[in-house]
Order: structure tokens, then C-alpha cells, then sequence
């Protein structure tokens, strides 16, 4: 991986759940076990059917969130509030994750489709707080999920990053499309790849990839 690739990044924009921790910890696990609880109160359906439309709303949409919003209304702000609520004890510091990062020249925002205030719980929880520069949930994007470009257009504006001087990783290789068309250089973080025209580099080991980067 030759680190011209990136010299010329001045922005590294991270997702969160399953990218700043790993999979393994199965902290979204929880999460998805709340929406379908929520689905099944809300549209009154059991629960087989309310993981199928949580499942569904996810692809179709890009959250269950934005599918509940746009086929049901939905008011964002306690469903938000309701489904990150849940345990952080599984995740565990990571000092090496943290090193790299601080490392990185230039700013670092943390960009999720979940809540800034979850994702701050989730920073504190790894050893990560303090690092960003900024940080922007689905709130900061009028509720527009990555990976809608509407979406990454208003985050992205908002930051005044420039993108042909940004990189991105992401564990859902979906919502590397539009930064990878803006002229980001993206990195997929994920146990397994997908191969992917916009998908510049694949890594299941992040702390390593930043590590090779500073090196």
C-alpha cells in the first residue's frame, strides 16, 4: 500500500460502529434488537415481521430510521433516543487505535448514520475521546442517511472539507460511492472484502492500516 496514496489527505473522516470498533465486540448487535423492538411497537407487528422490515428499510433506505420516516412518519428524536440505549461495557479501550490516529496529519471528524450523542458514548468507551476534530451523527444531515449523497453534500458542506483532499473508511462498502465519486480515497474496513470500483483500499485491521500510513 504505498503511502503516496495518501499525502495529499489534509480530512480523514471515519464511520463508526463496526470501523473505529471491530465487529467482534457485537455492540451493534444490541442495536439491532432495539430497532426491531421499536418496529414491532410501533407498526404493531410481531416480531419475525418487524426484523423483516427493519432488515428491509436498512437496504432500501440506508437506516431503518430514514425507512421508518418515509413510509411511516416516524419522529426521529425518540427513536434515536431509545435504541442507543444500551450497554458500552462490551467495547474496551484501545490505545493503539488512539496513537494512530492522534498521529494522522491534518483534522479527523467521525462522520455516522447513528446520534452524535451515541457516538460520543462510543469514543469515551474506546479511548478515542478527544481525538476529533468534529463529529456529525444523521442529525447533522436533516435525518438523510449515508448513503444518500444528499446526505454526505450537507455533512460534508457543513465541514468545508474539500474531498479531493479527504479519505474515508467505512465498514459499509455501499457508502463509499459518493465519497469515492468526489474524489475521496476510500478504505473499506471489514473482515472480508468487496470488491469494488470505488473501493481504492480494503483493510480488517485498522489500527494496522494507519500504522503502515505512519511508518
Amino acid at each position: 500500500m504505498p503511502k503516496s496514496q495518501f499525502r495529499h489527505v489534509t480530512t480523514w473522516v471515519f464511520d463508526l460502529d463496526n470501523t473505529l470498533y471491530p465487529p467482534h465486540m457485537r455492540l451493534f448487535d444490541q442495536i439491532e434488537v432495539k430497532m426491531t423492538d421499536w418496529v414491532m411497537q410501533a407498526l404493531q407487528v410481531d416480531r419475525a415481521r418487524a426484523d423483516h422490515l427493519r432488515a428491509h428499510y436498512w437496504q432500501t433506505y440506508g437506516t431503518t430510521l430514514a425507512g421508518l420516516m418515509t413510509e411511516h412518519d416516524v419522529d426521529p428524536g425518540p427513536y434515536l433516543t431509545d435504541v442507543h440505549d444500551i450497554d458500552f461495557s462490551v467495547l474496551a479501550p484501545d490505545q493503539a487505535l488512539a496513537t494512530a490516529i492522534a498521529a494522522l496529519p491534518g483534522r479527523k471528524i467521525v462522520y455516522t448514520n447513528g446520534c452524535a450523542p451515541y457516538a460520543e458514548k462510543v469514543l469515551a468507551a474506546r479511548g478515542l475521546a478527544g481525538l476529533f476534530d468534529a463529529l456529525y451523527g444523521v442529525e447533522h444531515a436533516a435525518f438523510h442517511p449515508k448513503p444518500a449523497a444528499q446526505a454526505f453534500a450537507t455533512v460534508f458542506a457543513m465541514d468545508g472539507l474539500d474531498p479531493t483532499r479527504a479519505a474515508m473508511f467505512e465498514d459499509d462498502a455501499r457508502n463509499l460511492a459518493v465519497p469515492h465519486a468526489l474524489g475521496m480515497r476510500t478504505v473499506h474496513v471489514a473482515p472480508a472484502p468487496e470488491p469494488a470500483p470505488h473501493i481504492h483500499h480494503h483493510t480488517d485491521d485498522l489500527t494496522g492500516f494507519l500504522q503502515r500510513l505512519l511508518t
